[in-house]
């Protein structure tokens, strides 16, 4: 409180006038950066991100990985809901590519507002 107005001055600005992260949003996103929080998952983004053909059939995973193929499948399907993969099912195979500007929009979130 002022003492020479009797009117209390805020002594801070309140947390949502910096553009704090709502609640929600915070959720969505610590999911999201919790799916780059294994070395597999890492590398499953290294590889697809990397291929050629800007796809990568989940066979092609198990062996640079050295994991078996229900590790790989289980990485693949939190990559897929965290929204860094699509994934296309062909005939047996599924193929994953990744889901256009999630990185950098995930990289995004973690710069000042206006950078």
């Amino acid at each position: 409180m002022d003492s020479s107005s009797g009117s209390a001055a805020p002594c801070c600005i309140p947390a949502q006038e910096h553009g704090c992260l709502p609640a929600l949003e915070a959720e969505a996103l610590a999911a999201r950066f919790k799916a780059l929080a294994d070395p597999n998952r890492l590398r499953i983004l290294s590889i697809v991100s990397t291929s050629p053909e800007a796809e990568t059939c989940v066979c092609d995973l198990s062996e640079p990985l050295g994991l078996g193929q229900p590790t790989v499948s289980h990485h693949l399907k939190i990559l897929v809901e965290a929204g860094l993969l699509n994934r296309e099912k062909r005939g047996v195979w599924a193929y994953y590519s990744m889901v256009p500007g999630a990185l950098t929009s995930l990289a995004a979130t973690l710069l000042p507002k206006g950078q």
